[in-house]
């Protein structure tokens, strides 16, 4: 029974993902994104080393990071609230897959403030070189929206990433690390989790029904409401890991560290 709902919300989440990753402007460059949030504040030669290596490293504070994050996180918010009303209407996205267009638009949203929290906070561009996703896209994204949704073996994988040097090193080293066979049990797991939680915190507050009388829209405030905190968990997470930290690099800590998920346990989230 309980492989049984693992694999549903395993597929769920899955299906729901794809389809917000092929709704347009999903996709936040890196490089774009932090030059245009960094160049407000700060001169070229920063901005140039914050795109090169990471925003902390290149001596920005966590409260500087904060006050744009918030921002884009208010900005975020409140444009998911105004879901397009080509959403529930023929001819639009009225249905991507067998995902109601306003879900993907919802989690299409979730893929945007979370590609500008990890960029802010010290992440590398997630999709490849030529804008596309990949294997390694998807489970990056996966953990990432895990921790949001309070997943702890999401929490233990992502820290285990940040923790070694390869994060801010070469963005290379990451990807291959999250297309290893070992990481991949891991991450499906973490997706059954995350389909059951959503199931359960998103969905049963009304975020997936479908009013056909509204053309698939979900309710402006309801969405507000489970939005917000959901990015706001991730920004506090996001914040208190070491490469966040002007601190950290200040000390030089230039360590490769290995990246082990088999120890993760995924028992304590079932």
């Amino acid at each position: 029974m309980v492989n049984d709902v693992q694999v549903q919300g395993n597929d769920y989440f899955y299906m729901i993902l794809k389809a917000a990753m092929n709704v347009p402007g999903v996709h936040i460059n890196r490089s774009d994104f932090l030059r245009k949030e960094l160049s407000k504040k700060f001169d070229c030669a920063i901005v140039d080393s914050a795109i090169q290596r990471n925003p902390a490293s290149a001596g920005i504070t966590t409260d500087t990071l904060e006050r744009i994050a918030n921002a884009c996180i208010k900005y975020e918010s409140n444009k998911v609230t105004l879901l397009s009303a080509a959403a529930g209407m023929p001819g639009g996205f009225a249905m991507l897959g067998t995902v109601p267009a306003d879900m993907a638009q919802y989690f299409a949203h979730i893929v945007r403030i979370l590609q500008k929290l990890i960029y802010l906070y010290g992440w590398q561009e997630i999709y490849t070189e030529d804008g596309e996703f990949d294997d390694s896209t998807l489970n990056q994204l996966t953990l990432f929206i895990g921790v949001m949704f309070g997943v702890n073996a999401a929490n233990a994988a992502v820290t285990k990433l940040a923790n070694s040097a390869a994060i801010h090193a070469e963005n290379t080293l990451a990807r291959k690390t999250l297309t290893t066979g070992t990481v991949f049990p891991i991450v499906k797991k973490i997706a059954a989790m995350i389909g059951v939680k959503m199931n359960k915190e998103i969905f049963a507050k009304g975020v997936g029904k479908v009013v056909p009388i509204l053309g698939g829209l979900v309710s402006g405030t309801i969405t507000y409401a489970t939005f917000k905190p959901l990015a706001v968990s991730l920004k506090e997470y996001l914040q208190s890991l070491p490469i966040a930290d002007t601190e950290f690099y200040k000390q030089g800590n230039n360590d490769v560290i290995d990246i082990d998920f088999t120890d993760i346990d995924v028992s304590d989230d079932e």
